[in-house]
């Protein structure tokens, strides 16, 4: 059985030390002192070796399956994990200024690529010109806040310079990790004095929705992930829900998703009825993922999701491109996606129940005690998602079509 962080938790010390297995020939040992370390024993050119990626709970478990996907792959290569490892200590301990630590922490930064080319964007950009000379000790909090201040005014970009304040904190958490610095002085400016909270009221509009389709389909992304987009739109799902589908859940013939219980915000089992154009872009989606039984498998392994910050990347380049072009472009999250196609189905005259049912949130106070009911208003929910589709379907006409099919391309 795989671990989990209750298991090792949980995992108490013996009179000698001992393994606690994951997958893959990942393992936790368990010391006599009961100090946890992440370990992988491996055969390499006849010989054994053994790396340790790090102490519990210091490097979390998933932090751990990530760094063991890669050491696998350097040994499928014929290289050495715990070689490369020494190799990259010795570069650490090299790095002295900020440009060269970045380098090394974007060389290790588990990330897409297209997040990882933004992050490189905003580094030579805004970062290397002001402090990327300096020594990681030398930096201070009021190089980091005039740095942030810079990119607000002068390009008229707070959500760049929080992200550039996200990127600059990761980057100073990686080296105080690696004994590089012993301050991160990034702690000291607050991401709220950046970009304020805004209440969560953002709805796209038409011209909105069908710019970021046609924008959405010129990037470098996969087209799974230009089809999730897609079908968040056309379910009214939230984006945790859609990434961790996996195909045993639909029934493409009778046009149904049923989502599982623990998938569910509620903890409540949840039916998606889908529209002629949500079950042709599953149905593309199928002939991509091949045999995966994930919907939208990941990028480094087709038996976990695609992770959120893969499709965070997306908006965030789309931004970063407009800033850059002088497009028009209003900042907006996944989630007031969502938000967007319920209030287009309020605004058409759609009963709130049947919307607020189709959003899996409960409806009214006194249906709480009665045995929740997975089809309630299940024929107007069907009607209205079609609804849905064809008013999606005329704001933008590659909204509903698959990115891959002919209708697609010849629009």
């Amino acid at each position: 059985m795989p671990l989990s962080d209750t298991k090792l938790r949980s995992a108490k010390p013996a009179e000698k030390p001992y393994k606690l297995g994951d997958s893959d020939g990942l393992y936790a040992y368990v010391a006599a002192s009961g100090r946890i370390s992440f370990r992988y024993d491996y055969r390499l050119h006849g010989r054994r070796e053994t790396v340790t990626y790090g102490r519990y709970p210091d490097v979390s478990l998933a932090e751990a399956r990530e760094l063991h996907r890669g050491a696998r792959r350097l040994v499928a290569a014929g290289k050495s994990p715990a070689n490369e490892k020494q190799l990259a200590k010795e570069e650490h301990a090299k790095a002295e200024t900020l440009k060269e630590f970045a380098a090394l922490w974007l060389n290790e930064n588990q990330v897409s690529e297209g997040w990882r080319t933004c992050q490189l964007q905003w580094l030579e950009r805004d970062v290397y010109p002001k402090i990327g000379a300096l020594k990681l000790r030398e930096i201070e909090p009021r190089d980091i806040l005039n740095l942030v201040d810079d990119i607000k005014n002068r390009r008229n970009a707070p959500h760049s310079a929080f992200r550039v304040r996200g990127i600059l904190n990761q980057i100073f958490d990686y080296a105080v990790a690696r004994q590089a610095t012993t301050y991160n002085p990034v702690k000291a400016i607050p991401a709220r004095i950046i970009v304020k909270p805004q209440a969560r009221t953002r709805v796209l509009a038409p011209s909105e929705i069908r710019n970021f389709i046609e924008k959405l389909d010129t990037t470098g992304t996969t087209p799974t992930v230009k089809i999730l987009f897609r079908l968040l739109f056309l379910t009214m799902v939230r984006v945790s829900e859609l990434r961790s589908a996996r195909w045993n859940e639909f029934d493409l013939d009778r046009a149904i998703w049923e989502i599982p219980a623990e998938k569910m915000k509620m903890k409540r089992p949840h039916i998606v009825f889908l529209s002629r154009q949500a079950t042709a872009l599953l149905r593309e989606l199928r002939a991509l993922t091949g045999r995966s039984e994930q919907c939208f498998p990941g990028r480094t392994s087709t038996r976990m999701p695609v992770g959120k910050p893969t499709l965070n990347s997306v908006l965030y380049a789309l931004e970063e491109r407009a800033e850059r072009t002088g497009e028009a472009w209003e900042h907006f999250t996944i989630h007031d996606i969502r938000r967007t196609v319920a209030t287009m189905l309020h605004e058409a005259g759609w009963s709130s129940d049947v919307v607020e049912k189709a959003l899996a949130h409960e409806v009214g106070k006194s249906k709480s005690a009665i045995p929740y009911n997975r089809a309630e208003y299940s024929e107007q929910r069907k009607a209205m998602m079609q609804a849905l589709a064809d008013m999606l379907d005329e704001i933008s006409p590659k909204l509903a079509r698959p990115p891959l099919s002919p209708l697609f391309l010849s629009r």
